[in-house]
């Protein structure tokens, strides 16, 4: 679907509208919406906003003098330096915020919040510490690589029906989503998804099949 600057803008608008109705329905039920609707939104976040045109931007800015909203636009890394192009965006841009990745703490407090069902919130559990130091090493922090990989995780443990994530388990997540190599890399040194990805008919998933390369986990022996 092709997103034009003229859909942004209308959806944009859309929801803000949406979301002040809601909220002025909630204060005053009898309220007259077509004569007297007032404003409630105050902040609007977009995100994935380097994707957007420098026209798509512009609907927004002008969206942003009319109605007075604050606006967050969440890009990758270098799209300061693209709205720095752009005087008219750039003189609106209050500060902006450079995300970390976050801490070897950090990330090992996420995930016991986020995902307590994957049980990694155990420091004294050898197991659980080797499997967090694995997801560690494979996201470098990052929060987006991590929900992603716990979220493959989640699925692996489901369709194996285990109750432990073991390093071996976020290896073979890893491999799925390709995270930081190469398809035949991934292959060479982590189980291929099938080894996980078993049916009944098929022999249990061996722990140290991962050492041994491709034919060693398709064998299955």
């Amino acid at each position: 679907m092709v997103t034009t600057p003229k859909l942004v803008g209308e959806h944009v608008h859309d929801r803000i509208s949406s979301l002040s109705v809601a909220v002025q329905s909630h204060l005053d039920p009898y309220a007259d919406f077509i004569h007297d609707r007032r404003q409630y939104t105050e902040l609007v976040i977009i995100d994935e906003a380097d994707r957007l045109k420098t026209t798509a931007l512009e609907v927004l800015r002008d969206l942003y003098d009319q109605i007075g909203i604050g606006l967050v636009l969440i890009g990758m890394p270098g799209i300061e330096k693209r709205l720095a192009r752009y005087p008219q965006l750039y003189s609106r841009v209050g500060f902006v915020h450079h995300y970390r990745t976050m801490s070897v703490d950090e990330q090992a407090f996420v995930l016991a919040k986020h995902w307590p069902e994957l049980g990694l919130d155990n420091p004294d559990d050898f197991t659980a510490t080797k499997a967090l130091a694995a997801i560690t090493r494979i996201t470098s922090g990052s929060f987006r690589l991590t929900h992603r990989l716990a979220a493959q995780i989640q699925r692996i443990l489901d369709i194996n029906q285990l109750t432990t994530v073991t390093k071996e388990v976020v290896e073979a997540a890893r491999e799925s989503l390709v995270i930081g190599t190469q398809p035949d890399q991934a292959a060479r040194y982590w189980p291929r998804p099938s080894a996980i990805y078993r049916s009944r008919s098929q022999p249990r998933y061996k722990p140290d099949a991962h050492r041994w390369g491709r034919d060693r986990v398709q064998g299955g022996t």
